[in-house]
């Protein structure tokens, strides 16, 4: 067994079709003077073309992801419009009379190179992008039609060094069976997509393989462990066989208690939310049976764009969101970008730490303009159904004070211009900071509510980077220190009345459930792809069971410990209710 890390859930079983990487090899050839209105032809030529198969494969692959994942088709056509890469490519052409094909892979390699030498996802992600258009226009400035065409007569796991959106998008997606990287991220645009068409995918293999993966080896993938298993014998086989059968099965039935009560056996309700990215989402959070949504991340209706959206463009996504949802309510949180999040169009100061640094509500809070333009986009949707306005990563008393400010004044601005808006909406904030954790009591004065966001607040306790590969291993979850803080901040919410929730991976994690129920968490916020394997470990526990469990957790001193206790909780109520509880992917 070979470990990668896990993009996309689900388990994969077949054989492997390997795409060779793709690098353009050709001579570097000059034109005369008098061929530069030519060669400036071919190269507009090859960018009406590129952009005409761009729309189509974003019409193509709108069937099969959904138009929020489409978006990812719109950045391509956006670099074959962007002045900087084009400009680039004229001036080499006028200046130095070489041959279109060649100025655009000077190009490609020059912004590809400076974008890789930047320890950051995000722009590694876009030098993918860069190059994956520049490699199209390649295509249509060189005539070469040929590829390496994927079998049509049955099914396979797809093999590549790195994969492209594009390169999936023209992929019949009834013959994949599963993705395999050697590269790649797990917030990269592929990854979107796989998890998107439910397509098991792992990645992450560079220098873990002893030989390179062959046409026709037989592979097995999970995609929730990142495992990869390389010509197994058949008793790996089989085993895998069973697992796969039965999560399937097991799939399937989960959609039967979307209307159930989310209620423990002994009557402990938990309001199951779903986390959410685009209004395009809204019609399986009704499906799948979710109270309201608890996060609604806005950072997306600012990407991929080339300015940032006026207030009335805000505010009919928001006022959208909240008429689809039929009067159930929605927690709206405010731009949270910096870290790995950026916009093109916003530059922010290099830094050696962003996710340290100018970030989330400290740049809503320095650029006041922009918060006050979200502020009043949301609050006039408030009119419409019940919403919730949730700030990201505090850290003090005093933000949340200069939010709440602003917040006021928003609302005098709306009242002077006789917009409607509910002035009683509730405020929240979400837990993700240690500094927040500990002084969770002082703030949990000054909001209405507070969600726990696991995600940074795992990584910022244990001062791990979870997407390093070298030290993903020490993002632990269940670390003992992470269960005693997140004890603290729910005891504190308690303690002067307010709910509090859950927001990060672990809320979606049926594995946790015990520790929430323990706890006392009445609110988890899941994606929308989790929540009926949630709900369904959640009617078939019990939460006095639960709360005994954390008891004995919360004196655990390693984290083996604690997640041996879950095991355990977990095998015992399988021998109870039979093999569902125990199948979690």
């Amino acid at each position: 067994m070979i470990r990668g890390i896990g993009a996309s859930s689900g388990i994969a079983m077949g054989k492997a079709f390997v795409i060779p990487t793709w690098e353009w090899d050709f001579p570097e050839k000059m034109i005369d003077v008098t061929d530069l209105a030519y060669e400036f032809e071919r190269l507009y030529d090859g960018i009406r073309s590129s952009k005409d198969e761009l729309e189509l494969i974003k019409q193509e692959i709108k069937e099969v992801v959904g138009q929020d994942q489409a978006y990812i088709f719109d950045a391509h056509l956006a670099i074959l419009e962007d002045p900087i890469f084009m400009n680039e490519i004229q001036g080499i052409i006028e200046l130095q009379y070489k041959a279109a094909e060649v100025a655009v892979k000077e190009v490609i390699d020059k912004f590809v190179g400076m974008f890789n030498l930047i320890d950051d996802e995000y722009m590694k992600e876009r030098a993918l992008d860069i190059k994956d258009v520049g490699n199209r226009l390649l295509k249509h400035l060189l005539g070469d039609t040929s590829s390496n065409v994927p079998p049509i007569d049955h099914s396979y796991i797809l093999v590549a060094k790195e994969l492209t959106p594009s390169q999936l998008a023209h992929l019949d997606p009834s013959k994949v069976l599963g993705l395999l990287t050697i590269l790649g991220g797990t917030h990269s645009h592929v990854s979107i997509m796989a998890r998107a068409m439910s397509v098991p995918y792992v990645l992450g293999l560079e220098g873990k393989l002893l030989r390179p993966i062959q046409n026709g080896d037989f592979l097995i993938i999970d995609g929730q462990e990142g495992a990869l298993y390389i010509n197994p014998d058949q008793a790996t086989i089989e085993r895998f066989q069973a697992r796969k059968r039965n999560w399937l099965e097991f799939k399937e039935s989960l959609q039967e208690i979307a209307d159930v009560a989310s209620m423990t056996l002994d009557h402990k309700h938990v309001n199951l939310h779903a986390n959410m990215n685009s209004v395009m989402e809204i019609d399986q959070v009704l499906r799948n049976g979710a109270s309201g949504v608890g996060l609604f991340r806005t950072e997306y209706l600012y990407m991929d764009r080339d300015s940032l959206p006026s207030e009335d463009e805000q505010f009919e996504v928001y006022r959208h969101a909240v008429k689809q949802l039929q009067g159930k309510p929605i927690v709206i949180r405010t731009l949270d970008i910096g870290g790995d999040k950026k916009l093109d169009y916003l530059p922010l100061p290099k830094e050696d730490n962003p996710f340290l640094g100018y970030r989330a509500i400290r740049i809503s809070l320095h650029r006041k303009d922009l918060f006050m333009t979200q502020l009043k986009a949301i609050l006039r949707a408030s009119s419409y159904g019940p919403v919730k306005i949730m700030y990201p990563m505090v850290t003090s008393l005093d933000e949340v004070r200069q939010a709440k400010a602003m917040l006021e004044e928003a609302k005098l601005e709306l009242t002077a211009q006789g917009i409607s808006f509910n002035a009683q909406i509730e405020v929240g904030l979400t837990i993700e900071v240690p500094a927040a954790a500990l002084i969770a009591d002082i703030l949990a004065s000054e909001v209405n509510f507070m969600s726990i966001g696991t995600n940074d607040l795992v990584q910022y306790v244990l001062a791990v980077d979870r997407m390093n590969e070298n030290i993903a291993h020490l993002y632990d979850p269940y670390h003992p220190a992470v269960i005693r803080l997140l004890k603290h901040v729910i005891d504190s919410a308690k303690s002067v009345g307010i709910p509090v929730g859950v927001c990060g991976e672990m809320a979606g994690d049926s594995k946790a459930l015990p520790i929430w129920l323990g706890l006392g968490i009445e609110e988890l916020s899941i994606s929308v792809q989790s929540l009926l394997q949630v709900k369904h470990r959640l009617i078939t526990s019990d939460a006095s069971k639960c709360k005994e469990l954390v008891d004995r957790i919360l004196l655990c001193k390693t984290s083996e410990q604690i997640t041996e206790l879950l095991a355990q909780s977990e095998q015992a109520e399988t021998a109870v209710g039979g093999n569902s509880n125990g199948v979690n992917r």
